[in-house]
């Protein structure tokens, strides 16, 4: 009997040793795991830490570096790259925008100052003096229209004006727009049509899509072929509601086809012909703000821009 209680003691004594070796283990694994962790954390605070300072010091060239572990710090750091790629692309294209500014804006300042300037000095004869400030009203109007434009985008880019949708109707639009444009397409030779779905329904702001329409139409019509035809297609295709512009010029290189919707952006061939680079600026906005997507396509020749609108259901 003694036997068998010294046994149950031995074996107690055990278990105790046990529970408490286990419970040291424990500790001991725990404290170990929590200074793995708080280094591994503590290390990538302090990449993120000296990858801010770099781009304090040397610009925004300069990323987070990236473990491949795919665990939350490297999800963290992928976000922040992501976010630093997007914030570069914007440095550079508001300095893209200050380069064209001063540079579209240098030419009519200069020619203004010029005329006030032979203004001033010259003989006071009414009618001379009524030319120069005729064309430097012209001008001054270019300049305003410049400015109007740059606001106009601001404006729609901040989804300020969605108080104004209701449904409306492509075609009705398009046919607005066409009427709008007939006489200048007819003085430069070219033949405008309007074609496809009488009712091609969208929700949204009438106005900003006249407006996306008309600056689509002015472009095919000054960069299309002398003589040439442009199109405006309206059609309901696979559940969207689909306007197409179809032009037979030079059309756009493919890999040209992204920067066009860049402010002040204008291709070579285009420089010479009027106009401030803002048109497709104010599409991709307006485009952007319904929730539409933009297609270009070689039209073979020229160029066919698409807006795919969502059709209202309901």
């Amino acid at each position: 009997m003694a036997k068998d209680i010294s046994d149950l003691d031995s074996f107690s004594d055990q278990i105790k040793a046990a529970v408490i070796s286990s419970i040291a283990l424990m500790f001991l694994v725990a404290g170990v795991a929590s200074i793995l962790v708080t280094r591994r954390t503590v290390g990538r605070i302090e990449a993120i830490n000296a990858t801010s300072q770099a781009i304090m010091l040397s610009g925004l060239d300069k990323r987070i570096p990236l473990r491949g572990t795919h665990d939350e710090w490297d999800r963290v750091a992928e976000n922040l790259n992501l976010m630093l790629d997007r914030i570069e692309t914007l440095m550079g294209e508001i300095k893209q925008v200050s380069d064209n500014v001063a540079h579209d804006l240098r030419t009519p300042l200069t020619r203004m100052r010029g005329r006030l300037e032979k203004a001033y000095h010259g003989q006071r004869i009414g009618e001379d003096d009524q030319s120069l400030i005729g064309d430097t009203i012209a001008d001054l109007d270019a300049v305003l229209r410049i400015f109007s434009s740059i606001t106009r985008i601001a404006q729609i880019q901040t989804q300020a004006r969605r108080g104004a949708f209701r449904t409306v109707n492509l075609a009705e639009i398009a046919g607005e727009v066409v009427e709008l444009y007939d006489a200048a397409a007819e003085q430069d030779g070219t033949r405008l049509f309007v074609i496809g779905d009488r009712e091609v329904l969208v929700i949204g702001d009438r106005d900003l899509i006249f407006d996306a329409i008309a600056n689509l139409v002015d472009n095919a019509i000054k960069h299309g072929r002398a003589g040439g035809k442009v199109i405006v297609a309206n059609e309901n295709i696979d559940g969207n509601s689909v306007i197409s512009i179809s032009d037979d010029g030079p059309g756009i290189p493919a890999d040209q086809h992204q920067h066009v919707f860049k402010r002040f952006y204008r291709l070579e061939h285009g420089r010479y012909t009027p106009g401030n680079g803002l048109g497709l600026s104010l599409v991709a906005a307006v485009a952007n703000l319904h929730g539409a997507r933009i297609e270009m396509l070689d039209n073979s020749p020229g160029l066919q821009f698409k807006l795919w609108f969502s059709t209202p259901t309901g």
